[in-house]
């Protein structure tokens, strides 16, 4: 019949393992959110500079069109 501490260590470890396992996938995720956030800024910066660029009509059209900051993307 195993100890009572055996189990317990057996159950501490298993749990370890998979907090461990969970801030890997964390960290993982957090750089691809960097990576996205940058890119997304860059098209909100495109789409804002090419509304600059063309005529004052050409650009009101886009802009309504959702192409300005906070409209694209899921933010």
């Amino acid at each position: 019949m195993p100890s009572v501490v055996g189990l317990l260590e057996e159950r501490e470890l298993t749990a370890r393992r998979r907090l461990d396992a969970l801030r890997e996938e964390a960290d993982r995720i957090q750089d691809e959110l960097v990576v996205a956030e940058r890119e997304w800024s860059e098209w909100v910066i495109a789409c804002s500079r090419v509304g600059e660029v063309l005529s004052p009509g050409e650009g009101e059209r886009r802009r309504r069109a959702g192409c300005r900051r906070g409209a694209v993307g899921s933010r």
